[in-house]
C-alpha cells in the first residue's frame, strides 16, 4: 500500500469517526416523553334511554317546567346498570342537569323547579342525566338555548347555532370509594369530535387530548383539591370562539373518615 493510499484511509476514518453522532448527545436532544400522570380510560356502554326526550321548556316567574315525553326514561329511578359503573351515584336516582353558562350543574329530580337566574343573556344547557349522572348523549335528550332573562321569566330565546361545550363532570366533593373512579363527562353542541374538533383536558396542569364524545373515568387523581380545565378546539388546535370556552372546575376528593380510623 503507497503512501498515498494509507494517508486517504487515514482522512477517511478521522472524517467517519468525527461525523458519526455521538448517542449520548443524541438522546439528551431529545429526550424521552414524560410518562403520564393521568389515566384516562373510557367508559363500557351505558344504559339506553332512545325515545327519552325534552319536548319543551318554559320559564316563568323563577319557575321552570320542563316536558319529557318516552317511556324508558324516568325521573327518580335508579339506572339499571348503575352497580356496573362503580363510579359517584346519586341515591335520588336519575335527574336533569341544568347548566347555565360556565356555572357547576344543578342537579334536578322534577320536571318543575325554582331557580335563580338573573338578567341578562345566557347560555342554558338542559339535558337528562342517568342516576351516576352521565349524560344521555342524544339531541332529543336535551335542549341548549341561548336565553333572555327579564325580572325572572323568559323574554326571548333561540337555538344555540355555534360549535359549544358545558362541561359536567367531575364536581363537587368524592369520599372515600367514590374516589377510586371519577368520571369526566361534558356535553357537546353542534360539534362533532374527530376531524373537525377536539377536546382538550387539561388535568392538574397537564394536558390530554380528546377526539371521541364519551364520558372517561379519571385513575391517579390525588386526594384534596383537583382542577379540570376542558377546551374545545377546532381542526387547527385553535380554541373555538365562545364565551364559555374553555371551562375550569376544582373538585375535592377525600378518604373515608370512617376508614381512617
Amino acid at each position: 500500500m503507497t503512501f498515498r493510499n494509507i494517508f486517504i484511509l487515514s482522512i477517511s476514518v478521522i472524517c467517519w469517526v468525527s461525523c458519526t453522532p455521538d448517542k449520548k448527545t443524541s438522546q439528551k436532544e431529545k429526550p424521552a416523553p414524560k410518562p403520564s400522570t393521568y389515566i384516562l380510560t373510557p367508559f363500557s356502554p351505558s344504559q339506553p334511554f332512545p325515545d327519552a326526550k325534552i319536548a319543551g321548556m318554559q320559564y316563568q316567574d323563577g319557575k321552570f317546567d320542563f316536558t319529557l315525553s318516552g317511556d324508558s326514561y324516568k325521573l327518580g329511578q335508579q339506572t339499571d346498570d348503575v352497580s356496573t359503573k362503580r363510579c359517584a351515584n346519586s341515591g335520588k336516582g336519575q335527574h336533569i342537569h341544568l347548566i347555565v353558562n360556565k356555572d357547576p350543574y344543578a342537579a334536578k329530580y322534577e320536571s318543575s323547579f325554582e331557580y335563580d337566574l338573573p338578567d341578562g343573556n345566557h347560555h342554558l344547557l338542559a339535558f337528562l342525566s342517568r342516576s351516576y349522572h352521565e349524560s344521555i348523549k342524544q339531541k332529543d335528550a336535551s335542549i341548549a338555548l341561548k336565553v333572555d332573562i327579564k325580572d325572572k321569566s323568559l323574554k326571548g330565546s333561540k337555538s344555540i347555532a355555534d360549535p359549544t361545550l358545558f362541561y359536567s363532570r367531575p364536581k363537587g366533593t368524592y369520599v372515600g370509594k367514590d374516589t377510586e373512579k371519577v368520571m369526566l363527562d361534558f356535553y357537546l353542541v353542534n360539534a362533532k369530535l374527530g376531524d373537525d374538533y377536539s377536546v382538550k383536558a387539561t388535568i392538574n396542569g397537564e394536558e390530554y387530548m380528546i377526539d371521541t364524545w364519551q364520558p372517561y373515568y379519571i385513575a391517579g387523581l390525588p386526594m384534596g383539591e383537583n382542577t379540570i380545565e376542558l377546551a374545545l378546539l377546532d381542526a387547527e388546535g385553535n380554541l373555538v370562539p365562545s364565551p364559555i370556552n374553555p371551562v375550569s372546575r376544582t373538585f375535592t376528593l377525600k378518604e373515608d373518615p370512617g376508614e381512617a380510623m
